[in-house]
């Protein structure tokens, strides 16, 4: 595909003037991702209209050092989506990751470690809640320092303060 000219493209590009300004303005302020300085430079070169210069796919490709299947994805997310769409990054439905305490795991996290700790203990430890956690099933896995995160995100405990935390401990009387 990118070493030869197609005659009839399935996803023509043809661009309204008050959006070929938005791309030139875009491209003239340099500020921005590259990826969507890199999809404006793609639209202006590809752009069939009167204004256009409707460059061929192979000559986008070597002026821009794009590959063939970006050209292609931007072209069709132009006629199928709309203008706006190309030029703004689409969020995710769902985190990459999904959270291991929701609001009422954390809660039991916080009540847990809030609470009077083991016999023979001081208090507790990010090990400790790790274990009970784990025990008690509040949830099936978690390392000590996600706990560790989530109670200094919270400020709830005493381990909270010592978890990386800048605040001075008060110094006890003498």
């Amino acid at each position: 595909m990118a070493g030869r000219n197609i005659a009839v493209k399935k996803y023509v590009v043809r661009l309204r003037v008050e959006e070929r300004e938005q791309l030139q303005v875009l491209l003239r302020k340099g500020k921005g991702p590259a990826r969507r300085l890199l999809k404006a430079r793609i639209l202006l070169k590809a752009d069939v209209s009167e204004a256009g210069p409707g460059w061929s796919d192979s000559k986008i490709i070597a002026a821009l050092d794009a590959s063939a299947s970006m050209l292609y994805r931007v072209r069709k997310q132009l006629v199928e989506e709309g203008f706006e769409a190309v030029l703004s990054r689409k969020q995710r439905t769902t985190p990459a990751v999904a959270r291991i305490f929701d609001g009422e795991k954390e809660a039991k996290l916080i009540a847990l470690a809030c609470s009077k700790p083991p016999k023979g203990r001081a208090r507790w430890t990010l090990r400790l809640l790790e274990n009970k956690v784990m025990e008690l099933g509040i949830v099936e896995r978690a390392s000590d320092s996600t706990i560790g995160r989530t109670l200094k995100k919270t400020r709830s405990s005493r381990i909270a303060g010592n978890a990386g935390s800048s605040h001075r401990r008060p110094t006890p009387p003498s």
